[in-house]
């Protein structure tokens, strides 16, 4: 066979998902978790230099999810679309409930590891 054969390729598993498809499934993802939880809320969190700028939702419960987004504008737009409040992280800072969720979830995993 050539070269330049006209035989179709198979696609690639490991090849990353079309922009458009990553947007879709973040849509998707975020429509669900607000969908099967009370009290959320969306917090945009900036650019550090190790990971890029995301939208964090968190619920009355403290649950969280955090997708990355392309820019603020993209972020409350999303935020908008959900009817959920928005937040900018720098200004209002992360909620409580997000931190004490953080820590239960900490202490269940150690008694699960620990058998305690």
């Amino acid at each position: 066979m050539g070269m330049f054969s006209r035989r179709k390729r198979v696609p690639d598993a490991t090849a990353q998902p079309s922009s458009r498809e990553a947007q879709r499934a973040t849509l998707s993802h975020f429509q669900e978790f607000v969908r099967t939880r009370v009290g959320v809320e969306a917090y945009l969190e900036p650019v550090t230099s190790s990971t890029p700028m995301t939208l964090i939702l968190i619920a009355t419960s403290g649950e969280w999810t955090r997708r990355r987004v392309p820019d603020a504008r993209a972020a409350r737009e999303v935020a908008n679309g959900l009817g959920i409040p928005f937040y900018d992280v720098h200004r209002t800072g992360y909620p409580q409930r997000m931190r004490d969720w953080n820590s239960r979830q900490r202490i269940l995993a150690k008694r699960s590891r620990t058998g305690r």
